[in-house]
């Protein structure tokens, strides 16, 4: 069913017929003018071979306003920009030429469909316009498009864009000192990024990596399993492992059983460690092994790097286990044990959760010993530090802190979200 997904998605693409008719035109190669755009004779050709749309020297009244770069024609821009994004098209020397291994992928339009949605997050120069005010989505196209597809993974596969506007301009915003713009200022950059926004949606659905119902973006199933295979791809058959995560120093225990692919990298394991136990993968982390330390390399605290080695790397047969520390300050330890070695099903999602006990603890409350005590004052009305730490928790008035909840549902959502969005979910 996914393939004829994304066979249908691929067919039904403009975008990739335009990116595939461009790149068999460009043949050997074609000269870019000085400043590196298409010559305007190419340019005037490839808007009706492509039928992209653009005008070419537009009457106003009766005034022409005659186009003299290729630049000004923003359609046929964006399908170049894509198409290098996508590998097909690189400039050297000058001259505008195709990338020979990837052109097989002209013939495979699955594959090309996958590589496009992939090369989507490096488009934004092209899709976003610089103007009077800059778009904060212009300038951090790719975090913000993570923050969509966050979004909508955290809504169980659907956003409302209204939400999606909110979320995308509180992320990006929060990167930006913005506090002497005056509100004149704001709702320029605001309406830009969420003009931007709204294209960079149609965009997607156009394609079929999403859908629209009124005001509801939902993303396709082709489009999902692209994104789940982007961060860990796993074949019916392939080696799974059944791991125990467990918070050292926690009584009762917090822990999570996962299922994750053998072959998965150390750093993508850490963001689902991160993911199932709860964590907002705010500090620095490292995994524990007798070969070493794995974590991201630095000067002032060398360790291989995660990125280079596997889960199996680790631990291959059941039984083993290494370590997991998370925020040098807190010091939160966790076991992983090997429990077993299973086969891929062809109908299973991993990574996933499947079993579990106990809330993660809130992050900066001091470590195992800080959190008991934690634990200790929220049970006490009386305690001198309750209502303080209530209001440090942001616990309603009539709400508590349950440390006994946990619902695999939930990790598999932070899970989802970090598989399409590449970051944890709330």
């Amino acid at each position: 069913m996914v393939e004829e997904d994304l066979t249908a998605a691929a067919a039904s693409a403009p975008a990739l017929r335009q990116v595939v008719d461009l790149t068999r035109w460009i043949g050997p190669g074609r000269k870019l003018t000085q400043t590196g755009q298409l010559t305007m004779a190419d340019a005037r050709h490839l808007v009706g071979l492509l039928e992209t749309g653009d005008e070419i020297d537009p009457v106003i009244g009766t005034r022409m306003f005659r186009t003299r770069s290729s630049a000004d024609l923003p359609r046929l821009a964006f399908v170049v920009a894509w198409a290098k994004a996508a590998g097909l098209l690189r400039v050297v020397h000058g001259r505008l030429v195709p990338v020979k291994k990837n052109q097989r992928l002209l013939d495979q339009p699955v594959d090309l469909w996958t590589a496009m949605l992939t090369a989507f997050d490096r488009l934004g120069p092209a899709l976003c316009p610089s103007g009077w005010f800059a778009s904060l989505l212009g300038e951090d196209f790719s975090a913000g498009i993570a923050v969509l597809f966050a979004g909508i993974a955290e809504g169980g596969g659907t956003v409302r864009l209204g939400e999606a506007r909110e979320q995308v301009w509180y992320a990006l915003s929060a990167r930006y000192y913005l506090d002497e713009a005056s509100t004149e200022q704001l709702e320029h950059i605001r309406k830009a990024t969420d003009r931007d926004l709204r294209r960079a949606a149609s965009e997607l659905v156009t394609f079929g990596v999403l859908t629209e119902d009124g005001e509801t973006l939902r993303l396709s199933p082709a489009a999902e399993h692209v994104l789940r295979t982007r961060f860990a791809a796993v074949q019916p058959g392939d080696q799974i492992a059944q791991i125990k995560v467990t918070l050292m120093d926690t009584d009762p225990p917090v822990w999570r059983r996962l299922l994750v692919p053998t072959t998965l990298r150390l750093d993508r394991l850490d963001r689902i460690i991160q993911a199932a136990m709860g964590w907002t993968n705010s500090h620095l982390h490292m995994f524990i092994h007798p070969t070493g330390h794995y974590g991201t390399p630095d000067l002032d605290f060398p360790m291989h790097d995660e990125r280079k080695a596997t889960f199996r790397d680790l631990a291959a047969r059941e039984g083993d286990t290494f370590g997991y520390e998370y925020d040098f300050g807190d010091r939160w330890t966790h076991e992983v044990l090997l429990e077993k070695l299973v086969p891929a099903e062809p109908t299973g999602r991993y990574p996933a959760c499947t079993d579990g006990a106990r809330a993660c603890p809130p992050e900066d409350c001091g470590g195992t010993t800080g959190y008991q005590e934690l634990l200790d004052a929220l049970a006490d009305p009386h305690h001198p530090d309750h209502h303080e730490l209530r209001r440090w928790l942001d616990l309603e008035q009539d709400a508590d802190f349950d440390p006994i909840r946990f619902g695999p549902a939930d990790a598999n959502r932070r899970i989802a979200t970090v598989m399409i969005a590449g970051r944890p979910g709330g």
